[in-house]
């Protein structure tokens, strides 16, 4: 986890404990997962290169298997495919879109994290069924943490 923003405190002793918890129920405890925490002006960056959308936004997910299925294991071929991948939140985004989640800020970066975890294992929410079974998955681990 990497901090490169100061406008908002975050725990982030927290926020390592919350993902060791999911990686566990996943059973991918010895996999990596990076977590990056920016500001919008960075976000905003990484969103016109990957997603040509030059607007902030909450999350960001890079998968390092992004042919990964929902549901499906990932085979390792070595130690460097034990990798989830990338994971990049603005809080200053998420804390200004929290009230209209009817949520706190904590709980609205709890859940945009869960959520990012889910892109990476496959999940997506373009059509209605992807998005069904992601948010059973984003509930299914938010109960874990």
């Amino acid at each position: 986890i990497k901090n490169t923003q100061r406008k908002i405190t975050i725990n982030v002793t927290q926020l390592k404990k919350n993902i060791a918890k999911i990686l566990t129920h996943l059973e991918y405890e010895d996999y990596d997962l990076g977590l990056w925490i920016t500001t919008n002006q960075t976000i905003r960056k990484f969103n016109k290169k990957y997603r040509d959308k030059n607007k902030a936004t909450g999350v960001l997910s890079f998968a390092y298997h992004p042919l990964l299925k929902p549901e499906e294991r990932i085979n390792p071929l070595s130690e460097a495919d034990k990798n989830l991948g990338d994971i990049i939140i603005s809080p200053e985004f998420i804390k200004k879109e929290a009230p209209t989640w009817d949520q706190t800020f904590q709980k609205r970066l709890t859940e945009t994290i869960v959520h990012g975890i889910c892109h990476l294992l496959g999940h997506s929410h373009k059509e209605d069924t992807q998005f069904e079974k992601m948010q059973k998955k984003e509930a299914e681990l938010l109960k874990i943490i």
